[in-house]
């Protein structure tokens, strides 16, 4: 799960909150000085427009990833799970 870092617009401490939260018409509340913060597209605020733009790029990088690991073919493994650990060893002396 991504993250993204939002930094307060009032007390400037700095905060995460996942990125797929953070979208159009999403508030969140400032954990140290709960103010509360709006995240929309087309917001006049640095801070905002950063974390927004942060986020856009996460999801992205998150809906890669998650096609190229469905792409690939997934790993098959030549033995069962009870023979894996198994070798042949030399025959045992009595």
């Amino acid at each position: 799960m991504g993250s993204v870092q939002i930094q307060c617009t009032r007390c400037k401490n700095v905060f995460r909150d996942r990125a797929a939260r953070l979208q159009d018409g999403y508030s969140r509340q400032c954990p140290s000085c709960e103010v509360v913060l709006f995240f929309t597209e087309d917001s006049q605020h640095p801070f905002v427009k950063r974390a927004m733009r942060n986020a856009r790029k996460v999801r992205k990088e998150e809906r890669e990833a998650e096609a190229v690991r469905r792409a690939a073919p997934e790993p098959r493994l030549g033995r069962s799970r009870s023979y894996a650990g198994r070798t042949q060893s030399a025959e045992r002396e009595d």
